[in-house]
């Protein structure tokens, strides 16, 4: 679904991603690892059109469009004072027109009936109504996701999703996106800094390492084989 070939970045007249080609299938979901300073989040970005790089990007085999990824970052980006309702229907602004995007009281019906089923496909269709800033880390979380779904994006790239709470929350955020990638048919991309999360969430594993991939595999693969030591400071 999301193919990524010869992602290279520059900051300056430095290369900081080399090159990197990968893949997402429907259904999928494969998690980034890699030490601080890897080049994670700026594979995402390129990947997701946020950070200028060369390279080709396509999402079910033509040019990627602006509607084409969804979004989910380790800072949230809900509006604390709106509703959850509120927040997720703002994931189908990409196709309303202006007239009806210029505040919540102006969703359409249909919005709103979408996105509480958004809601309640992440389990929290009986806080729609709650102020976004009441929620716990985790209830946003999954807030940012329905928002997610909400956009009708068949890929779904995530930056760090899970880093900013506690365990137990980030093993249902894990849980849920590995569910959707697996009964919604999406291409789900999250980088993670939790190999433990990786090995018992995700379908498939790519490691960067110096702006290179050096691992792509199979989570069930023996940990010292799966996890070189580069990739083993994420925790770091």
């Amino acid at each position: 679904m999301l193919t990524a070939t010869g992602l290279t970045v520059h900051y300056g007249s430095r290369e900081v991603l080399h090159g990197v080609d990968v893949t997402v299938s429907s259904g999928e979901l494969l998690a980034v690892l890699g030490a601080n300073g890897s080049g994670k989040s700026t594979m995402l970005r390129a990947a997701a059109g946020l950070t200028p790089a060369d390279g080709t990007v396509t999402v079910d085999g033509r040019r990627r469009g602006p509607l084409d990824i969804a979004l989910v970052f380790q800072r949230i980006h809900l509006v604390g004072r709106r509703s959850a309702l509120e927040n997720v229907c703002t994931g189908a602004l990409g196709r309303l027109p202006l007239h009806r995007s210029l505040t919540p009281a102006l969703f359409p019906r249909s919005v709103r009936e979408e996105a509480m089923a958004c809601l309640e496909r992440v389990g929290l269709a009986d806080r729609a109504h709650d102020r976004a800033s009441g929620l716990s880390g985790g209830q946003q979380q999954r807030v940012a996701i329905a928002r997610a779904l909400c956009q009708r994006a068949p890929v779904v790239l995530a930056d760090e999703p899970v880093s900013a709470l506690d365990p137990a929350a980030a093993e249902q955020v894990l849980e849920l996106l590995a569910e959707l990638a697996h009964t919604e048919r999406l291409a789900v991309l999250a980088v993670l800094h939790q190999p433990d999360l990786a090995r018992r969430y995700a379908d498939r594993i790519v490691g960067l390492h110096d702006g290179a991939v050096v691992l792509d595999g199979d989570p069930t693969q023996p940990v010292d084989s799966l996890y070189p030591h580069a990739l083993l400071e994420t925790s770091s």
